[in-house]
């Protein structure tokens, strides 16, 4: 195993070419393979598959941090912190609609984190994080 593997992730979506606008477009994932059932997309160095299942997509339950409800099933990316920033600026000037705004939690705690969630066009929540500091990221 190399030392930074890659990850594979899919799930569903409603509409491919919708999935292509948000992931492709807005968050700038280069597309890879596809098919009309599916489209891989470059996800910060890993693979991220939208399968075309619009019954399958939808937003479950979530759980309390942080004073916040954090959707459950979520997916998303820690950037540095300039990128994280930039996406949050990127996403406000589009207008998306965020289920928790971009802020900074546990703040002067162990794992203090910039973080926000929103959701894809199908439902899908997706959580991006900064750290100011690496280390703290497995921190107890």
């Amino acid at each position: 195993m190399s030392a930074n593997p890659l990850f594979h992730l899919a799930f569903p979506v409603n509409d491919l070419a919708e999935a292509r606008r948000f992931y492709g477009g807005l968050l700038q994932c280069p597309e890879g393979r596809s098919s009309d059932e599916w489209v891989d997309f470059n996800f910060h160095g890993h693979q991220i598959v939208a399968h075309l299942a619009p019954q399958e997509s939808s937003q479950g339950p979530t759980n309390a941090v942080d004073g916040h409800d954090v959707p459950v099933r979520h997916f998303g990316a820690i950037l540095p912190m300039e990128q994280w920033e930039a996406l949050a600026d990127r996403l406000r000037r589009e207008n998306i609609a965020f289920v928790i705004e971009p802020h900074v939690r546990f703040k002067g705690e162990i794992g203090e984190q910039a973080t926000m969630f929103f959701l894809d066009p199908s439902g899908n929540a997706l959580e991006f994080k900064a750290f100011g500091d690496l280390s703290q990221v497995f921190a107890k």
